[in-house]
C-alpha cells in the first residue's frame, strides 16, 4: 500500500505554536501505517495540511522527525521507570519494576515501534560501545535508569552472579522481545495475554533475582 497523497487543508498562519506538535503526530501516524522507508517529507506535511518548505523550518530532514519521535519515547519510558513506586525489596517488586516497561510498550504500540523496533538511517541506533551510549541522552535515562535499579540489588547480594551490564541487557532483551512480538504479531495464537505476561516477567525476575523469595 502506497502511502496518501491527499492534501489536508492549508494551515492558516499564526499557528507555528502547535506545528511542530502536528507534524510529530502527523510522521508518527504515517511512519506507523506505512514504515518511515515508504513515507516522505512532502506527505507529512500535506497530512498536517502544510507547504513542504514550512516542514523543513521545523525538522531540517526526515532524520530529525524520526529522531524527535524517536527521543520522546525513550524519555517517557525513563519517567515511568524511576517513577515513584518505592524501594525493590522481593522479587515482587522487580516484576513490578519490569511490567512498567511492558504496558507501556503495550498501551504506546506506534511510540514503542518507533523507538525500539525500526532500523535504518532515519532512527539513531544502539551500539554496546560506551561513546554510543553517551551520544544518546534520551536511551541512556531510559537504559540507565533499569541498570540502576538492577545495580542496586547487585550491590545488595540480591542478583546473580553476572556483570550488570549483561545482567540489564539480558533483561531489556527479554522484555523487548515479548513486547515487539506482542505488537508485531497480534495473530499469533498467544496464551492468554494476561497469563502470558505476567509468566514472562516471572521468568525474567527469576532469571536477574537471587534473593528469597
Amino acid at each position: 500500500m502506497n502511502a496518501p497523497s491527499s492534501r489536508s487543508p492549508r494551515k492558516a498562519k499564526g499557528q507555528g505554536a502547535e506545528r511542530r506538535e502536528e507534524i510529530l503526530a502527523a510522521a508518527l501516524s504515517l511512519f506507523t501505517e506505512f514504515g518511515i522507508y515508504a513515507v516522505s517529507t512532502r506527505q507529512i506535511a500535506q497530512a498536517v495540511g502544510i507547504s513542504q518548505p514550512t516542514l523543513y523550518a521545523y525538522f531540517p530532514t526526515k532524520d530529525d522527525i524520526g529522531h524527535e519521535l524517536q527521543d520522546r519515547a525513550f524519555a517517557l519510558l525513563a519517567g515511568k521507570l524511576a517513577g515513584d513506586r518505592g524501594p525493590i525489596v522481593d522479587l515482587d517488586g522487580v516484576v513490578r519494576m519490569l511490567r512498567i516497561y511492558v504496558d507501556f510498550g503495550l498501551e504506546n504500540p506506534d511510540m514503542y515501534r518507533i523507538a525500539f523496533m525500526s532500523e535504518g538511517q532515519h532512527v539513531r541506533k544502539l551500539r554496546h560501545e560506551p561513546k554510543d551510549m553517551a551520544a544518546l541522552p534520551a536511551v541512556q535515562e531510559t537504559y540507565g535508569v533499569l541498570r540502576g535499579e538492577l545495580a542496586k540489588l547487585q550491590g545488595r547480594g540480591l542478583t546473580i552472579d553476572l556483570d550488570i551490564e549483561t545482567l540489564t541487557q539480558c533483561a531489556w532483551s527479554a522484555m523487548h522481545g515479548l513486547v515487539s512480538l506482542l505488537i508485531a504479531k497480534p495473530g499469533f495464537p498467544w496464551a492468554e495475554r494476561e497469563h502470558l505476561i505476567t509468566s514472562q516477567l516471572g521468568v525474567i525476575a527469576r532469571g536477574v533475582w537471587r534473593g528469597g523469595p
